[in-house]
């Protein structure tokens, strides 16, 4: 039987180059396959816990009271992530959303937020006020008078553990950790650089809020943030925890008092949690949490794949094939901004969604160089999907995410490769 790559025009050469590419990162396949495991046990004994059962999945309308499927759902994600509460709801958003929320509900005017990460990425600053006056009074954190400011991290990817004890100060309120990487070439944190921090921030000042933007992060390892001791978490339901089947959404988690406060802010004082209607959505959250360990997987797995061939034909990439991960982004660096445009167009041509569109660099809002998205996505802007995106600025990085089912992720990266791979000669 014919190879069934060659038919999109994959050549013997790097269907070669590809089999001994996955033959060397083997070993890192089965670790990705073994942390699937543990995480898939993991939420089928939360859905056993919360005795998931088809009455949960009805459509409550209106202010959303006594909604169960909603409550049992969200028991489900603190007992996950290793917090107290939830709050999981199909309005909100984005991750960006979900984190703003937080911030704003448990922060007050005279207080610092401190990132340890350095600075956000563009659309998260604008909600805390970087940016300053040139955003223009639209209600970010600095027009209520919550200063910010921010710890590099060091060379090597790493947190400055001495930087950060030595900026929190008696105004400091809250920490913030990034932990993917956003449109930076770092690496992403790991489970023991937040086992750090927190040790770091609990010995200095025990009562500062630690809230971590897990986005991209869920389940590629075996724990979840609040589970390694910080005080919230937040990310989007069409990323990770959704499983590719959430059309929206998002999740916090963390201590109750604090999830309580966010929920306020999100809803009104003396409403919080109790309202906000699953408009019959619950059926698509609980399956897309219960696919979500094994989805994710594939994710990663793509990426390591993307790694290992690229770094064959030639190119830099963050992380290495064979680096352990935090995240399900891949960086693939190039020598000017049309590769950058070329390997999103050959991602885009291997979506299952509008593979015919040629994506092009955009001016797209919150972000200071135009950027190329190829996100061929049944949920729009799903980057559980496979996608891919670059700002138009030096120096020249692909950021890839997502992939549903691995073949797909393998078939667009062949493809890439093989028609980037001359030009990199």
């Amino acid at each position: 039987m014919k190879n069934p790559y060659l038919t999109y025009g994959v050549s013997e050469s790097v269907l070669a180059m590809a089999e001994n590419a996955l033959q060397e990162v083997a070993p890192v396949i089965h670790r990705i396959e073994r942390i699937r495991e543990i995480n898939q046990l993991r939420v089928l004994q939360a859905f056993r816990n919360a005795r998931i059962s088809d009455t949960h999945f009805g459509m409550p309308t209106g202010y959303g009271y006594d909604d169960v499927g909603r409550e049992r759902i969200e028991q489900m994600y603190a007992e996950l992530f290793g917090g107290e509460a939830a709050y999981v709801r199909i309005q909100i958003s984005s991750g960006t959303q979900a984190i703003a929320m937080s911030l704003f509900g448990v922060l007050r005017p005279g207080d610092e937020m401190l990132s340890v990460t350095g600075r956000p990425y563009d659309t998260l600053a604008s909600s805390i006020g970087i940016f300053g006056s040139a955003e223009g009074d639209m209600g970010s954190l600095a027009d209520f008078g919550v200063t910010y400011s921010e710890v590099s991290l060091q060379k090597d990817g790493s947190p400055d553990l001495a930087g950060i004890e030595s900026s929190i100060h008696d105004s400091t309120k809250l920490v913030f950790i990034q932990k993917s990487k956003g449109y930076t070439n770092r690496r992403c944190l790991q489970q023991k650089d937040l086992k750090d921090i927190i040790a770091v921030v609990r010995q200095k000042k025990p009562s500062i809020i630690i809230l971590v933007d897990n986005c991209y992060g869920e389940f590629v390892e075996d724990a979840e943030p609040c589970a390694l001791g910080a005080d919230l978490c937040a990310g989007s339901l069409i990323k990770n925890p959704g499983g590719g089947l959430c059309p929206s959404g998002g999740y916090i988690v963390g201590s109750r008092c604090l999830i309580e406060k966010i929920a306020s802010r999100a809803t009104a004082p003396g409403l919080g949690s109790h309202v906000g209607p699953s408009l019959g959505f619950n059926r698509t959250i609980a399956q897309g949490l219960f696919m979500a360990p094994h989805v994710t997987a594939e994710c990663v797995k793509g990426a390591v794949f993307a790694a290992a061939l690229f770094e064959k034909a030639g190119f830099d990439t963050h992380p290495h094939s064979k680096d352990n991960r935090g995240d399900i982004v891949q960086s693939i660096v190039f020598n000017h901004a049309q590769q950058v445009v070329d390997f999103c167009q050959w991602i885009q041509y291997c979506s299952p969604v509008d593979s015919f569109v040629r994506p092009e660099p955009w001016a797209m809002p919150g972000y200071d160089a135009p950027v190329i998205m190829a996100a061929g996505t049944f949920i729009q802007g799903a980057s559980i999907e496979l996608s891919a995106d670059g700002p138009m600025k030096e120096p020249f990085i692909a950021y890839m995410q997502g992939g549903l089912v691995f073949e797909q992720t393998k078939l667009a990266v062949m493809l890439a490769v093989e028609k980037l791979g001359d030009i990199q000669k």
